[in-house]
């Protein structure tokens, strides 16, 4: 059990049957009246930001998050197959569990899934990951405009926005966070 008063940031507890994740603390002591905890603090699973004060006393259960490097596999209708890098386990985790980013995985990428009592709730990719444009229109000569930008189909499926120079065939690196086009591969 922790206490309320011992939050700190990214330290994850249990209330009301859900996870949370402290995101920001302040220990407050008034001129009157009794000290408290502001807090913000977030739904692991659901991502959602809450603030609210608690009594530095409050005693919540302490919450063991459980992340491991996992090696994505294939997909199987909505089921994405992951396996463990120690034990060579397989889990399904579902698309909703993955969210946006299941755009832009690639057989054989390492991942970290995050768990709490056996559930996976979150994967993080790599921030950056380098995919091949498999359709791409050329760009035209002497269209020159400042940060000109076109469409492109990356191998996963996935449309981003790249500079007119990017060519089909061509091996670009994509943030994941933002979904957006960052460098040429160097390969």
């Amino acid at each position: 059990m922790i206490s309320a008063g011992d939050f700190r940031n990214n330290m994850c507890f249990e209330m009301d049957g859900q996870v949370y994740q402290v995101v920001e603390f302040q220990h407050v002591k008034p001129g009157k009246g009794a000290a408290f905890v502001r807090t913000k603090y977030k739904n692991v699973k659901t991502g959602s930001v809450v603030e609210r004060s608690f009594n530095p006393n409050d005693k919540y259960e302490e919450a063991h998050i459980t992340k491991r490097t996992m090696q994505y596999l294939y997909a199987d209708g909505d089921l994405y197959y992951f396996m463990d890098q120690e034990t060579f386990e397989q889990d399904p985790i579902t698309a909703d569990v993955i969210g946006d980013n299941v755009k832009f995985l690639k057989d054989g990428m390492e991942c970290i899934t995050s768990s709490f009592n056996g559930e996976v709730f979150a994967v993080e990719l790599p921030i950056n990951v380098t995919l091949e444009i498999v359709e791409c229109e050329p760009g035209v000569k002497g269209d020159t405009t400042n940060n000109a930008m076109k469409y492109a189909t990356l191998e996963t499926g996935a449309q981003v926005k790249v500079p007119l120079f990017i060519n089909q065939n061509e091996r670009i690196v994509i943030d994941t966070r933002t979904g957006e086009y960052k460098e040429r591969a160097k390969d």
